[in-house]
Order: structure tokens, then C-alpha cells, then sequence
């Protein structure tokens, strides 16, 4: 185990799932990772893996399957999870979102239809906020869902969809003008559709399509994808909660805890860099010595580390304060970007310790290279952090009178 990213205080039952699941991570995804990225090939024996392990119900309640586990558990096990190949941990990510919202805010009936199954990994969930011209305003959403007696009619094109293509159950945010007045703000007028689909490529049931994979710099693997409505019919009860309007709200909560997964990711893949440069460092030789023993190096190797001890530092920091029923945008927002700006640092000194291996596919760095930006950018920008950082800070720390 590395002498890193450790974390006290936790229990003999996180332990021992930390355990099997690094484990499984150094046995079964390492080996394999930069073969099956190289060749943007799915990890099917990786997931099927996975669900053996109980993962995808690592959160869900223990009444509906699942292992009843805390977001720290579960972010401590993507860390590790996204060091042995960071697209495997958004595989995971979409999906712990979806089950997460149906577990806050879904109706009892909804519940008892999805979690036990989603606990078993039969229904893989996907979430869908992003359009082609959105970006990170997510007021400016076009697609919408039209009430039409028992059934909502659902319109509009999506982007940046992870696991869009495996994906079975698909949690899609669309404008709802139905039941609020004209001039009601965007945010309020929002709703959630729970819709279910095929898993696969093309009119994967009628109204909705899945286009293909988007082809990606990095993040490769799992499927990103697009997703079309056009006239898709979807009952009345698979409006998350069974109330128009809070959509906006159900996503923000479930992008909180999402915000957390990628500082996790951030952190798994930053502590892979640097074992990677610092086992090169020992082993490659100029001047007559191992690169490790000139002072160059050396400052490169301690500031690599220091940032991943506070990366993960302020991760589990995040994670413990929403498990504690507390308001976490503040630590979660912090900790997302500092992790990932410090993942791609740290990624980019290991690359520059390689020298021109690093640029080769042969080294597994040059694939962590290519994966870092996505982080820079998944579950809001450096700059959306900083404007949920500085808001919340004024909100800290208002003056009075």
C-alpha cells in the first residue's frame, strides 16, 4: 500500500473494501488498462468484475440490495478505481448519480422499480444535463417535455452523455413549463424524466436515439455519447419525485456528490503519476547516477506528493461533510478543483521525468497525460468551482450592518 492518500479513521468494514478493491484494481484493471484505451475498447470483464463486488450498490441502502455505504467509502474506492484506469471510475460515477437521486428524491414506487436492480448492475444508470450549446449554463436548457394526458412528450438533443450507449435507465433534465406561470425563473421550471432504454446504438426505443460514441482525446473505454428525443413518450411516474419543477435542484444535488467522485478521480489518477515517475526516477540513469539522486528530481518527486496528500486530504474532507448532513458545495467545489488542477500538474511532472518515453504509447503515462484535461472540465470548469467557492465564501462571510 502507498505510503500516500492514506486516510484515518476508518472503520474495519472500509478497510477491508478498500483492500478487495485495490486488490482487484493492481490484478485486474492495470494490467490491461492501456491495451483496451489504445484500442477505445468497452471493459466488459472489468464492469462484470465490478458487480461481483457489490460496487454498483456500494450506496444504495441495504433494504433495497445494497451495501449501505457512505460517500466516503465510496470515493476512497474510485480513487482507487480511477489509479488503475480512470474511465472504469466514470463507468461507476453516472451511475452512483442516478441511484443517489432516485434514493433522495425519488417516489417510494420509483425506488422499489430501479434501486434493487441497480444494486445488481441489471439497470445501469446515466444522467443527462448538457446540450450542444450549453456549456456550463444550465438555464439556457432547450429540450423540453410537454404534458399530454397521462404522458409527457418529450423534444430536444443532449450532449456529452457518459455511458449513453450501456446505459438502461437515463436520468434527463428538460424545461417543463407545464404548471408554472410565464416569467417563473428557468431554474424553476425544470423536471427530471426518468426514461429506460435498450442499452446499444441507434433508435434504442421509439422517440429516442443514441447516435454513436463521440470520439475523445482521452477518457476512452466508456462510451460518451449524444442523445436524441424527438416525440419520446414517457409516463407521467417517471417524473422523478412525481412533481414538475424541482428538477434543477435534484441534478445540482446529485452534480454535489458527483463533484466529490471527480476530486476522487483527480486524486487516483495524481497518485498513479507519481508512482510512475518515481519508480522511472529510481531506474533510469544520467550522469552516472539514477535521475532520483539529483536534487532536480528530487524537488519534482516532493511536490508531486505534497499535492497528492492534499488533494486526497481535501476530498475526504468533502465526502465526510455531506455524510454528516451537512451542506457540503463549498468543500465539494474546493476539493474538485483543486484536485483535478493538481491531478494535471502532477501528471505533467511525471511526464516530464519519462523525458521522451513519455511521449511514447508504449509508457502508461502517456495515457494518464491524455486523460487528465477531462477532469479539468467534468462536473463544471476551474471557473464554475471558483464562482461556487466565492459565492458561498460571501455567503461565509458577510458583514453585518
Amino acid at each position: 500500500m502507498s505510503r500516500l492518500a492514506r486516510t484515518a479513521g476508518l472503520t474495519d468494514v472500509q478497510e477491508e473494501i478498500l483492500s478487495t478493491v485495490r486488490d482487484f484494481v493492481d490484478k485486474e484493471i492495470i494490467p490491461v488498462a492501456t491495451s483496451l484505451e489504445h484500442r477505445d475498447e468497452y471493459p466488459t470483464e472489468i464492469v462484470e468484475g465490478l458487480k461481483e463486488l457489490g460496487l454498483f450498490g456500494l450506496m444504495i441502502p441495504e433494504e433495497y440490495g445494497g451495501l449501505g455505504e457512505s460517500l466516503l467509502t465510496y470515493a476512497l474506492c474510485v480513487e482507487e478505481i480511477a489509479r488503475g484506469w480512470m474511465s472504469v471510475s466514470g463507468i461507476i460515477n453516472t451511475h452512483f448519480i442516478v441511484a443517489y437521486m432516485l434514493k433522495q428524491h425519488g417516489t417510494q414506487e420509483q425506488k422499489d422499480t430501479f434501486l434493487p436492480r441497480m444494486a445488481l448492475g441489471e439497470v445501469r444508470g446515466a444522467f443527462s444535463m448538457s446540450e450542444p450549446a450549453l456549456g456550463s449554463d444550465v438555464s439556457a436548457i432547450t429540450s423540453k417535455g410537454v404534458k399530454d394526458g397521462e404522458e409527457y412528450v418529450l423534444d430536444g438533443q443532449k450532449m456529452w452523455l457518459t455511458n449513453g450507449g450501456t446505459s438502461t435507465l437515463v436520468a434527463v433534465l428538460c424545461r417543463s413549463d407545464e404548471g408554472h406561470p410565464e416569467g417563473t425563473p428557468p431554474h424553476k421550471s425544470m423536471t427530471t424524466f426518468l426514461v429506460e432504454k435498450e442499452a446499444g446504438f441507434g433508435e434504442v426505443r421509439p422517440g429516442l436515439t443514441i447516435p454513436g460514441k463521440i470520439d475523445k482525446m482521452g477518457y476512452k473505454g466508456v462510451d460518451t455519447t449524444e442523445l436524441i428525443m424527438d416525440g419520446l413518450r414517457i409516463p407521467a411516474n417517471r417524473v422523478l419525485g412525481g412533481t414538475t419543477g424541482r428538477g434543477f435542484y435534484q441534478m445540482m444535488d446529485g452534480v454535489e456528490v458527483g463533484r466529490v467522485n471527480v476530486a476522487a478521480r483527480g486524486c487516483g489518477v495524481a497518485q498513479r503519476a507519481f508512482e510512475l515517475g518515481v519508480s522511472y526516477a529510481q531506474q533510469r540513469q544520467t550522469f552516472g547516477k539514477p535521475i532520483a539522486q539529483h536534487q532536480a528530481i528530487q524537488f519534482k518527486l516532493a511536490e508531486m506528493a505534497t499535492k497528492v496528500e492534499a488533494a486526497h486530504a481535501m476530498m475526504v474532507n468533502a465526502a465526510r461533510k455531506k455524510d454528516s448532513g451537512e451542506r457540503n458545495d463549498l468543500e465539494a467545489g474546493m476539493a474538485k478543483y483543486l484536485a483535478s488542477e493538481y491531478c494535471k500538474e502532477v501528471v505533467e511532472d511525471a511526464f516530464r521525468i519519462h523525458g521522451g518515453y513519455g511521449f511514447s504509447k508504449e509508457y502508461e503515462i502517456e495515457r494518464l497525460y491524455r486523460e487528465a484535461p477531462m477532469l479539468l472540465i467534468g462536473e463544471g470548469t476551474a471557473e464554475i468551482q471558483k464562482m461556487i467557492i466565492g459565492r458561498r465564501l460571501l455567503e461565509e462571510y458577510r458583514l453585518q450592518g
